[in-house]
Order: C-alpha cells, then sequence, then structure tokens
C-alpha cells in the first residue's frame, strides 16, 4: 500500500476545495470543479502521470472562474508536496516534450522546494469552451508555488489553443511521473549536496 498519499481541504470565502492524491497509483481521476475544461485537463494531469487525484471544488463560479482555477492549483500543488514529504529519494529531476498534432511543447521541472514559474505560452483565444486562456498560467503558478516545484514551460509551437494548453497539462504529468520516483540508486537520501530541499541554492 503506498505512503505516499495526502488529503489537503482548502475553505475560503470564494473557494471550499478537497484534494486526495496517491503518488504511486494508477492514474485514477475523480475531479469535479464545475468548470468542464479544467476537469478535463485535470483528468490529463493524472491519467498521465499515473497520481491518482480526486477533487471537490465549490466555488464562485458565479463571478467567474479565477478563484476556482487559482485555488485548486494550490490544493493540488499542497496536496503533491504533503505526499512528497521530504523529498527522500525522488528522481527529482525531469523534463518531457509532447507534441499534438501541429504542437510541441516542452515541460522541465525540479522538486527542489524552490518554487518558480517559467511560462512562455501564448494563445491565440481569449476562452476555451468557458474558460478564459489567461487562467491557465494563473492554475500553473498556483501550483508551482504550492508544490515546491521549480517548473518550465514552453510551448515551442502549435496553432490549436485546445492543443497547446492540453500539451502544457501531459508535459506537466510525464514530467512529474518521472521527477517523483523513487530512484532505486538513491538509498533513501535526499537528492541534495546540502541534504534537504528548499531554501536558498
Amino acid at each position: 500500500m503506498s505512503q505516499r498519499t495526502a488529503t489537503v481541504t482548502r475553505n475560503t470565502r470564494e473557494t471550499q476545495i478537497s484534494v486526495t492524491v496517491d503518488l504511486d497509483g494508477q492514474g485514477r481521476y475523480d475531479v469535479k470543479t464545475g468548470i468542464g475544461f479544467l476537469d478535463h485537463m485535470l483528468d490529463q494531469l493524472s491519467r498521465h502521470s499515473l497520481i491518482d487525484l480526486t477533487v471537490r471544488a465549490e466555488g464562485d463560479l458565479h463571478i467567474d472562474f479565477h478563484h476556482t482555477t487559482e485555488d485548486s492549483g494550490i490544493a493540488i500543488g499542497e496536496a503533491v508536496a504533503k505526499a512528497l514529504g521530504d523529498r527522500r529519494g525522488i528522481t527529482r529531476y525531469a523534463h518531457a516534450y509532447i507534441p499534438m498534432d501541429e504542437t510541441l511543447t516542452r515541460v522541465s521541472l525540479d522538486l527542489s522546494n524552490r518554487p518558480y514559474l517559467i511560462w512562455k505560452v501564448n494563445f491565440t483565444r481569449d476562452k476555451l469552451g468557458q474558460m478564459d486562456t489567461e487562467l491557465f498560467k494563473e492554475w500553473f503558478q498556483a501550483f508551482a508555488q504550492a508544490a515546491g516545484v521549480t517548473l518550465h514551460v514552453e510551448n515551442l509551437y502549435g496553432e490549436n489553443n485546445h492543443h497547446i494548453v492540453e500539451s502544457c497539462y501531459k508535459g506537466l504529468a510525464r514530467a512529474l511521473r518521472q521527477a517523483i520516483e523513487i530512484d532505486p540508486r538513491a538509498a533513501g537520501a535526499v537528492p541534495s549536496t546540502k541534504g534537504v530541499l528548499g531554501g536558498s541554492l
């Protein structure tokens, strides 16, 4: 039975969110945020990372999707960080190139416990479904901050906005899948010469 599991609840005046993750899962997902396109992306994140993911979110969607999008990123990031613990024995670094038809996206990450986002992704549409495309950066920023991930997301080229954003989530998924893996050669060591992850270089 996996020990790398965590549940996080986040309740504010704007959102009420519960997230459960199992880092050693099979990519099973049960996601309900009230935002159809975001659900689709989080399903992809779970399926391609093999992280089991359950999300229940209720937010102030009558205003807009911003708070629910951002807070879901925070809650999922917090759950991943909690499940990683002191990050002992993990592979730590990973990257993925994801092609989707005419689109190619590169995602590189370091589970450093030093959050940072580089986002080089542009959209030519304001919305996908009912979701504002500007909110995808907000989700990735929130996730990176809460999970303690140095995260670089670059769309190298592409035309279809759906393909572009989906390749970003799939790239994050595939890179996470590799980075969270336990390295059998690491003998349970924290993957840093400092002996601890986080803080300054």
